[in-house]
């Protein structure tokens, strides 16, 4: 997949962005070299390759050393929301934005 110079103005305008013509050539280099790196990977073939839970798992079998999930502060919940404007069971409302 190549893009080319509208295609380039076109995500642009879709993004709301206004790209100066060296921004929307230098995107347009750098967008092509993504979509090749990606249709470079995809051209490996990895049928019958099992996928990884973790991808130490392809050099040995490796337990994770993850820390207990503990809290190490205090709960500062009131502290913290002294200065919202507007707070319901311990939540900071805010306004309605989608219809």
């Amino acid at each position: 997949m190549s893009l080319t110079s509208s295609d380039i103005a076109r995500i642009a305008k879709l993004a709301r962005l206004e790209l100066q013509p060296e921004q929307s050539k230098r995107m347009l280099t750098q967008m092509n070299a993504f979509f090749t790196l990606v249709e470079k990977m995809r051209s490996v073939d990895t049928a019958g390759i099992l996928p990884l839970a973790h991808p130490a798992a392809a050099v040995s079998h490796i337990a994770l050393r993850l820390r207990d999930d503990v809290a190490s502060e205090p709960n500062q919940r009131e502290a913290n929301q002294r200065n919202a404007p507007a707070v319901e069971n311990g939540l900071f409302l805010v306004p309605k934005v989608i219809e």
